[in-house]
């Protein structure tokens, strides 16, 4: 993949008319037909809507997103490939479009390269059963014929439809009338913020927690643990299997841990061996992994935690230093042939 750098995606920005700048509603919406137990990956559906904005609210986007690209860039992130675990304070990832099955890659793979339907009432899509879901501005370099798209989510709060309300009055203060006013407008809050970029069938993702929201992959985390707690649970290696479901459902950042593992398969023909060995690689720093007759015991979160990590490869040793790290993050390298 050949990635950009982030202060030449900047200058596409910079070179692109402001004037030509455009804002985009992204609604998520149930599929007709779908249900409960329908995968993410098929259960929602993606439209984009152009929005008409005037030029004070153009200036202000167009600026405010240069400013912040531009503080993105004074962090001076290493730029890596995608990784489930990696930590989203230190890099900024690169996500690539081709192969990756989601329901949001209709976005930028077909919607936004068409002419996108107008919205005319925020009120209309949210009857509709359409949820505000993220915005999106359009910058467009006439001479490269280059387009590059960010996006921000938009959270429920951050939305106002005016509805008849019976005891209370939504108002405003004038500061040209000096009057307090009725507010019978539709509000939409645009955090000044950039979640993540597009440009050439690759995302450049800022904010990752923010980024795995908005195309979905934390439904899809979600899901894919599920299923690896039942293939877990099926294959006999642990004992306490409910209580790990229930994590699941409780606790989210388990999510990704267990699809990692997963990745390592380190959980497949678990033996007394192995077990014995993953213990004392635990209890060399502190953790006590519970293990009974050949399995893996969960009775409470800790156990859980433990073994996640053991599963995990969680311990790490420095090739250089030689010192111990605790992570869960990594890209498994291979070594030079001598």
């Amino acid at each position: 993949m050949n990635r950009m750098k982030l202060e030449d995606i900047l200058d596409i920005i910079k070179e692109a008319e402001q004037r030509d700048t455009k804002l985009y509603f992204v609604t998520r919406s149930i599929k007709p037909g779908a249900s409960k137990r329908t995968k993410a990956v098929e259960k929602y559906l993606f439209k984009v809507y152009q929005i008409d904005c005037n030029e004070e609210v153009r200036s202000h986007l167009y600026d405010t997103t240069i400013k912040q690209i531009e503080k993105t860039i004074a962090r001076n992130c290493e730029m890596v490939d995608y990784d489930v675990l990696s930590d989203e304070t230190e890099h900024l990832f690169t996500f690539p479009i081709q192969h990756k099955v989601f329901s949001f890659s209709d976005v930028v793979t077909n919607q936004l390269l068409k002419v996108s339907e107008k919205v005319t009432s925020i009120a209309d899509l949210t009857s509709n059963g359409e949820d505000l879901w993220a915005y999106c501005l359009e910058f467009y370099h006439l001479d490269d014929d280059r387009k590059v798209f960010t996006f921000r989510k938009i959270l429920p709060n951050k939305v106002g439809v005016d509805e008849k309300a019976k005891n209370f009055l939504k108002t405003m203060f004038n500061t040209e009338s000096k009057q307090l006013a009725l507010l019978k407008e539709e509000t939409v809050n645009l955090d000044e913020q950039i979640d993540c970029l597009y440009i050439d069938e690759t995302f450049y993702v800022i904010k990752k927690a923010c980024f795995e929201q908005i195309v979905g992959l934390q439904e899809e985390y979600h899901e894919r643990a599920i299923q690896i707690a039942e293939q877990m649970i099926s294959s006999g290696v642990l004992q306490g299997g409910d209580k790990l479901k229930e994590l699941i459902e409780k606790k989210p950042s388990i999510h990704k841990k267990l699809v990692k593992v997963e990745k390592i398969g380190t959980y497949k023909g678990l033996d007394p061996q192995k077990l014995s060995e993953m213990k004392q690689v635990c209890l060399k720093y502190n953790d006590s992994l519970k293990v009974d007759n050949g399995k893996l015991i969960f009775e409470t979160e800790e156990d859980i935690d433990t073994a996640l990590k053991a599963l995990g490869d969680y311990y790490k040793i420095g090739e250089v230093s030689g010192k111990p790290y605790g992570t869960f993050a990594g890209k498994e390298l291979t070594p030079a042939e001598n």
